[in-house]
């Protein structure tokens, strides 16, 4: 399919792991009665996978930090959006109805 076997193998599961955790946990608080949604589509150019929450909103840029700096070292949060970003060609938070959309996009090999 054009995608490395290493992509396919751990970025995409590690990534999409972290998303629908996030989605959980973070989006929909842990509440039971809310729901994920996954929504994956391949096209000749890339894997998109969307994870849907329904949860409040939140500022992609704002909740991303870098965990390996001195100050964020020894903090286990925010590390999902962290790794998404450095194993997927993009990620993308998008407004929901209700709730958040978290877009990941793995580009196929050239």
């Amino acid at each position: 399919m054009q995608f490395g076997e290493h992509q396919l193998r751990l970025n995409v599961p590690v990534a999409l792991t972290e998303a629908l955790s996030n989605a959980i946990l973070r989006g929909n608080a842990d509440d039971p009665a809310k729901r994920v949604r996954v929504h994956a589509r391949v096209t000749h150019v890339s894997l998109v996978i969307e994870v849907t929450d329904e949860g409040t909103g939140f500022d992609l840029e704002a909740c991303t930090v870098d965990p390996t700096t001195p100050e964020h070292l020894e903090s286990e949060d925010h590390r999902g959006l962290f790794l998404m970003q450095k194993l997927m060609d993009s990620v993308e938070r998008l407004p929901g109805r209700p709730g958040n959309i978290v877009r990941l996009v793995l580009r196929r090999a050239s």
